[in-house]
């Protein structure tokens, strides 16, 4: 009997460690951070103090990168403090966005008791992954604005109760800060995912036509929403450090 196209919402288990399950898309990050433990090494390597043009590249656009940062923030000393998280987050989203074209994600695995499961599938189209990168930007969000301008005035953004329309702005501006854990998850994780399905269908009804435009279109989405990631969570940083109206 043919079989049609299977999509699953979830990550699928591979094995176990110690009682704690294994996933294919766990097992994908694994391997997204040895690679770049393995570039960190092999390029650390062959750092020079005159560099050549591959690092003057690189250089150059790590340097921009940072500028852009520390002019968004007002403050180099900020952009110093910041640069390393949120150059994390997309080098992560963008690598793992990425893998998700190589031969061997999403084909290479094992048949089970009914159906045929990966042993490696990309990273984001598990929710638990951008629902993760989602709350560690949400907290450093919350502390940075707390540390900056304390927690008194950082109140104030949301409980404002001079009056009462500026108490219900408040409450609007609080939920909206809650929300972000889900869009800035639930973005990343539909888009992914999506753009996963996308291929699937194009490749089981289209395959000698549709799958090579569509991959090329998918790795600019891919590269778009680790930009988007990180550039969110710098502009959500940027709110949280500047001061509520009265203060200005």
């Amino acid at each position: 009997m043919e079989q049609g196209i299977h999509v699953a919402i979830s990550a699928e288990q591979v094995g176990q460690f110690f009682g704690l399950p294994i996933t294919n898309t766990l097992l994908t990050s694994w391997a997204v951070v040895a690679l770049f433990v393995i570039i960190a090494v092999v390029f650390r390597s062959r750092l020079r103090m005159i560099p050549g043009k591959f690092q003057t590249v690189l250089e150059d656009m790590f340097s921009f990168v940072f500028d852009y940062i520390a002019e968004t923030l007002e403050s180099r000393k900020m952009a110093a403090r910041f640069f390393p998280l949120l150059m994390t987050i997309f080098l992560f989203v963008f690598a793992s966005n990425v893998l998700e074209f190589l031969p061997g994600i999403g084909s290479l695995g094992f048949f089970g008791e009914e159906e045929f499961t990966p042993l490696f599938r990309s990273v984001n189209t598990d929710l638990n992954v951008p629902l993760m990168l989602a709350i560690i930007s949400f907290f450093v969000v919350e502390i940075t604005g707390i540390l900056t301008i304390g927690a008194i005035k950082y109140g104030k953004k949301f409980l404002d109760f001079r009056s009462p329309l500026g108490f219900a702005i408040g409450i609007v501006e609080l939920i909206g800060e809650l929300v972000r854990v889900v869009s800035l998850s639930f973005r990343l994780f539909g888009n992914v995912l999506a753009g996963e399905v996308v291929l699937l269908v194009a490749i089981y009804f289209v395959p000698y036509l549709l799958p090579v435009p569509l991959m090329m279109f998918e790795l600019f989405i891919g590269t778009l929403q680790a930009a988007v990631f990180a550039l969110l969570t710098l502009f959500f940083i940027k709110l949280a450090v500047t001061e509520p109206h009265e203060q200005h």
